[in-house]
């Protein structure tokens, strides 16, 4: 495909644009991490995960005082084809329910000491029918990205990002056949809890979708507009910004993911600055974090979005950084260090 004058030509620019790690930020981490009153290694990725912080805020000692969890909600054309146990009325009583602070998100958040916001993407206006035409045109889809990028707050210092939408695990399945291969059935999964025949539908609505736009894959940003939706071109934008503002991002599950796996497909260091929140239940999640080279932080089993995996996760980051900061060094401690 030519991308002459394409609407994902300013994307693409950001993209080779972004910053790095900061090395020497992640020298000096490692350096204070071997005065502290431990043996080298002990507390395992929770060190790793001080270098990362420090890596890309671009600082030392890394900080999370203003952790934010941002959650995308979007309708789907899709649904129409009966791929999901819930109506899509669904969406708009859900975010009614986060407002009132009722959903297991808002629990997460309180009891973590975490931000918490909600974007309604257009929720009353579902994206096309992946099976029949295009989710989005290239224009909506990076209109999308630009409200995702917006979404970041200044002044944040550790992201994570969920969703809300009825239909989107068969998106996100779409989009991992797109861009990896394989059976459509090897990545779909019973996302809300379909039956055997649900399950059955949710296959051939993206081997259908494949089959609709068979020729016009090859790019992944037009993968985001044929066969996404508006929750994950949103929540690739926000990973887009977060690294420009050297804001790292934890991932939440199989939805979330398959935004960082559009831009991953783009260049794989794009989600360098990206971890995986959680394991999910749901499909071929565990295929897609190998792919994408991350170990997940949690392995509970869960699958119900909305941020909840990435918001537990973070509890673990925000640790991270309190013992690598806060812990008394063998100095401060009169700890005698270990000989030889």
């Amino acid at each position: 495909m030519s991308t002459a004058a394409s609407p994902f030509d300013d994307i693409r620019q950001l993209i080779v644009s972004m910053p790095g790690p900061d090395e020497a930020a992640v020298e000096a981490v490692r350096a204070r991490d071997g005065q502290l009153t431990k043996p080298a290694g002990s507390l395992g990725r929770l060190e790793w995960l001080a270098e990362w912080l420090a890596a890309w805020q671009g600082k030392a000692p890394p900080t999370v005082a203003r952790p934010l969890v941002c959650v995308f909600a979007a309708s789907h054309g899709v649904t129409a084809k009966g791929v999901s146990a819930f109506p899509a009325e669904v969406n708009r009583q859900m975010l009614e329910t986060f407002a009132a602070g009722g959903g297991a998100i808002n629990q997460i958040c309180a009891a973590n000491g975490l931000g918490f916001k909600v974007f309604d993407l257009a929720l009353d206006l579902p994206t096309g029918d992946i099976t029949e035409g295009p989710a989005m045109s290239e224009k909506d889809a990076v209109a999308t990205m630009a409200f995702g990028m917006e979404a970041v707050a200044g002044g944040t210092d550790l992201l994570g990002i969920g969703e809300m939408g009825i239909g989107n695990t068969t998106i996100a399945a779409a989009i991992y056949a797109a861009l990896f291969g394989g059976t459509p059935a090897h990545w779909v999964g019973r996302g809300t809890g379909v039956d055997d025949a649900g399950l059955a539908r949710k296959v051939a609505v993206v081997e259908a979708a494949l089959a609709q736009h068979a020729g016009h894959l090859d790019d992944p940003l037009e993968v985001l507009a044929r066969l996404g939706g508006r929750d994950i071109a949103a929540m690739a934008g926000a990973i887009l910004a977060a690294r420009a503002q050297r804001v790292p991002v934890v991932l939440d599950g199989y939805v979330a993911t398959a935004a960082a796996a559009i831009l991953f497909a783009i260049h794989p260091s794009t989600i360098d600055h990206c971890v995986a929140g959680h394991l999910s239940a749901e499909g071929a999640h565990r295929d897609v974090l190998e792919r994408l080279g991350k170990i997940p932080l949690l392995a509970l089993g869960m699958r119900l979005g909305e941020g909840s995996g990435a918001a537990l996760a973070m509890s673990l980051v925000k640790s991270a950084a309190a013992i690598h900061a806060d812990m008394a060094t063998f100095d401060q401690a009169g700890v005698s260090k270990r000989e030889g």
